[in-house]
């Protein structure tokens, strides 16, 4: 039995492994043989936040070992509780076939010549300087290639100092283990890879290939939370909120209190199906000094509910969130038989609240238990919540970055209750989720479609993609919804061909409605004679990005078309005054201006006609692009 075999054994769902086995075939086949051939190979695997990365990633290294791969690196985020959770499922996932190595099991390692080894690190440049030491010491990469899975590979490995021309420690460290080796297949594993798609061509880090795997049929993740019309699981609390959770004599907020009765609800009657697991997660700030706070408060809080569980206020505090659940979930056990078991859980200390982050107890188990989670960063990247029921998260930032907030959505998964989870957040953090999620989904349409290359990034005005420190600044490229571009020196490469599709056009001061195709067909055939000017394939990859945006699937622009326009080459301007404010009526869509020039050789044209575009994006949006 293959290794790959072996392991899709012991995966229980058989949507799951054939997802695995896919996964693994099409990285096998397309990417880790032709890997062989090259120095060095990265390969891009995306995947969901908590859609099954892990056992996707595990798949492909058994595919790996299959195909002559025998040294293999895992390096996770610097978080104990990750590295631990990883090491744990590597153990209970290759038993006996693989040598799993720990950061201290240096022996282990020495002794399994034998058998393929996976060592698996934590992110953290001590760490990897003295593992690079045992894989030189061993000779084991003298001649061998080795495959190193970069977990969460938007954090910790990218180069911190690219604008510094300097190597950070890590993204160091890792360069040098890669470059002992004979050759590598680097794989970079993520749910998001704003800073991944954002290194430069000229980075070591930057992927050659991407492979995305959609998850199984029982995820519940950005579309079902985040959706437009709101979801019905959306409680939104007042923004008072973020700033009253921080009071240190202030009591327990309402939007808080109303969570953890819901959460006491659900874990209730998970405790009556016979099930001992159910998580609440509250989601603050980054600051550890509100997270002990709002511990101490809920505590409090809990205290205060079983001494007065009997009081008529409270019943009715209960009661009004249990027909808030059974709104969606008619069959939820009725209101005397589940306060009971409030009253049992309470009484028997049986609901745990946890606080997690850089200060606390990194031993504390989170995956058995009636427990509400409370943290900051730690709760944002790879540790996994069982049964996650009710979340609060009230987090702010003056420039949310994409990809750390989306990491933030810990009620992704696949044990979740879409019938009675609840999520708590003000209204403009559910709309800063909800435009995420559409550009996510666009992301996503874009690489399943076009690869790499041709994707942008695109996001509303006031969310940064990723951190600034790991992206070259010199090579980032914005283009700005709002703002008009055009071609000083466009070239047509088939002027026929041009009049003819806009002889369908005549000059007009309307706007006429046109498919966001058109534009493409249009820019397809213009280019310029200054490639730092205008560059039509970036805007194709930008309608591209637009056109897979749920607020554009009509997938309709505008076009404003003029001729006999008496312009020079080179101009510094393009627009009409009269046409300029046409345009700022509209700047909510997608505008296409087509001026034909008579391209009279006395303003520096061949004598020859030819067609200027120019077009402005949507107002809010900036397209980002290496």
């Amino acid at each position: 039995m293959s290794y790959l075999e072996k392991y899709l054994s012991s995966v229980p769902f058989e949507d799951t492994k054939k997802s695995i086995q896919d996964t693994a075939n099409k990285i096998l086949k397309k990417d880790l043989l032709a890997g062989f051939k090259k120095k060095f190979f990265n390969e891009l695997l995306l995947g969901e936040v908590q859609s099954g990365k892990t056992s996707h990633m595990f798949g492909v290294m058994a595919a790996a070992i299959d195909a002559g791969f025998y040294h293999f690196l895992l390096v996770t985020s610097d978080n104990t509780k990750l590295q631990n959770q990883t090491f744990t499922r590597a153990l209970e996932s290759f038993q006996e076939g693989v040598s799993v190595c720990g950061e201290n099991d240096t022996l282990r390692f020495k002794k399994n010549m034998t058998l393929p080894s996976l060592v698996i690190l934590k992110k953290n440049s001590k760490i990897l300087k003295k593992w690079r030491n045992e894989f030189l010491d061993s000779q084991r990469l003298k001649d061998s290639p080795i495959f190193i899975i970069d977990d969460e590979a938007d954090a910790g490995s990218l180069n911190t100092k690219v604008n510094k021309d300097e190597y950070s420690a890590i993204n160091m460290n890792l360069r040098a283990i890669r470059d002992d080796a004979n050759s590598c297949i680097y794989m970079q594993v993520t749910a998001t890879p704003q800073a991944v798609m954002l290194q430069s061509l000229e980075s070591d880090f930057r992927p050659d290939a991407v492979t995305y795997f959609e998850p199984g049929e029982a995820y519940v993740g950005g579309n079902f939370f985040f959706a437009k019309p709101d979801s019905f699981c959306i409680r939104e609390i007042d923004e008072s909120e973020i700033d009253d959770n921080k009071e240190e004599n202030a009591e327990i907020t309402e939007g808080l209190a109303t969570a953890v009765r819901h959460f006491l609800l659900v874990a209730s009657e998970t405790s009556l199906l016979g099930k001992d697991t159910c998580s609440a997660l509250v989601h603050p700030s980054v600051r550890i000094k509100e997270h002990n706070l709002i511990a101490l408060k809920i505590r409090a809080h809990l205290n205060d509910i079983l001494l007065n569980i009997d009081d008529d206020i409270q019943q009715k505090a209960f009661e009004d969130v249990w027909r808030d659940i059974r709104s969606s979930k008619p069959d939820f056990p009725s209101f005397n038989k589940i306060y009971s078991s409030v009253r049992d859980l309470l009484f028997d200390m049986r609901v745990n609240v946890i606080t997690l982050n850089s200060e606390s107890d990194a031993s504390q188990t989170i995956t058995k238990g009636f427990n509400i989670v409370i943290g900051g960063n730690t709760l944002g990247r790879g540790v996994t919540f069982p049964h996650l029921q009710t979340v609060y998260y009230s987090r702010t930032a003056r420039v949310p970055q994409a990809d750390t907030f989306w990491q933030h959505c810990r009620m992704f998964g696949y044990d979740r209750d879409r019938s009675s989870i609840r999520l708590y957040m003000p209204p403009f953090v559910h709309k800063l989720f909800q435009e995420l999620n559409s550009s996510q989904n666009a992301l996503v349409r874009q690489i399943r479609n076009n690869g790499l290359d041709d994707t942008h990034l695109l996001y509303m005005n006031g969310i940064r993609p990723t951190r600034k420190n790991v992206i070259d600044a010199q090579k980032l490229q914005l283009l700005v919804g709002g703002v008009n571009y055009f071609a000083s020196y466009p070239q047509n490469k088939d002027l026929m061909l041009l009049d003819q599709i806009m002889s369908g056009f005549p000059d007009s001061e309307k706007m006429y409605q046109v498919d966001i195709s058109l534009l493409k067909q249009i820019l397809n055939l213009i280019d310029s004679a200054c490639q730092e000017d205008w560059q039509s394939k970036n805007f194709v990859n930008a309608l591209d990005s637009l056109a897979k945006m749920d607020e554009f699937e009509n997938k309709k622009a505008l076009l404003l078309v003029k001729r006999n326009r008496a312009i020079s080459s080179g101009t510094g301007t393009m627009l009409s005054a009269n046409d300029r404010l046409i345009i700022q009526k509209h700047l909510d869509k997608i505008v296409f201006v087509m001026y034909r020039l008579t391209g009279a050789r006395n303003l520096g044209w061949n004598g020859t006609p030819l067609w200027m575009p120019a077009i402005t994006l949507p107002d809010g949006y900036t397209f980002f692009k290496m």
